[in-house]
């Protein structure tokens, strides 16, 4: 569905996004994973044309996206980031209608629209709909983002670390809320992240990037027995660890995991 044909992306003399390319198939979801500086935020920007690739084509269902005015390739595809942008003066209701009402759909499809994609974030309307953003709490507002990046029915998501604000117990929620809605809808989602436990637990597929270049994609099976390199095998490594420390509080002895 998605086609990324040696995509770069330069500012001055340095080079964000180095010649990269990469495919997602229909109902995939592929994480970007990397650290900061990496390249995987301007990647996913460039999906969308929130920034404009210094060379390579980006290409949904074969069609150059280049070809298409920015606002109206935006409005085909969901948006869900960090800090979720809702509108502050606007009512839930309002924020996740704003793409249909531009779209002009009528008054009583947009409002079936948002109680249905309400429930499916699984907040109820009745509660929710008419409070403002600043009346719920950050896992709440987030599920608002999500919902309003699938308003207008895209089959294309794009998420940028949407959950990397929020308290791990929150987090973890809205990661198998997440899967749980992409499965049900057959939803292309590409995920960025720089948490590997997120990736792994979340991608059909992981991608992984080091200074504007793709080290290795694959399944995560794939990235956890047969790393590309050190920095995969060191990325993977950590929620290794971490599992382990955990594994280790359970086994006899004085309770304490080695570090």
């Amino acid at each position: 569905m998605i086609e990324l044909d040696r995509l770069s992306k330069r500012y001055g003399a340095q080079l964000a996004v180095a010649e990269l390319s990469l495919t997602v198939g229909d109902g995939e979801l592929l994480v970007l994973v990397g650290g900061s500086g990496s390249g995987k935020t301007t990647t996913l920007k460039m999906v969308n044309r929130l920034i404009e690739p210094s060379s390579g084509s980006v290409r949904i269902d074969g069609n150059d996206v280049a070809a298409l005015a920015p606002h109206e390739l935006r409005r085909r595809i969901g948006y869900a980031f960090q800090r979720v942008g809702l509108f502050p003066h606007m009512t839930v209701a309002e924020n996740v209608a704003v793409t249909p009402s531009l779209l002009g759909w009528d008054a009583q499809r947009i409002a079936r629209r948002v109680d249905e994609l309400l429930v499916l974030v699984e907040l109820d309307p009745a509660q929710v709909r008419d409070r403002r953003p600043d009346e719920l709490s950050g896992g709440q507002q987030q599920r608002v983002g999500v919902a309003r990046a699938l308003a207008a029915e895209p089959r294309l998501m794009l998420l940028d670390e949407p959950f990397g604000a929020l308290d791990p117990l929150t987090r973890d929620r809205l990661q198998q809320s997440f899967r749980r809605i992409r499965e049900r809808i057959g939803l292309t989602a590409i995920f960025v992240t720089h948490d590997m436990s997120e990736a792994l637990l979340l991608g059909d597929r992981i991608a992984v990037m080091h200074a504007g270049r793709l080290l290795q994609v694959g399944a995560p099976r794939d990235l956890l027995t047969a790393p590309a390199d050190d920095i995969v095998r060191q990325m993977v490594e950590t929620p290794r660890r971490q599992a382990a420390a955990v594994d280790a509080l359970l086994a006899p002895g004085d309770g304490r995991a080695t570090p």
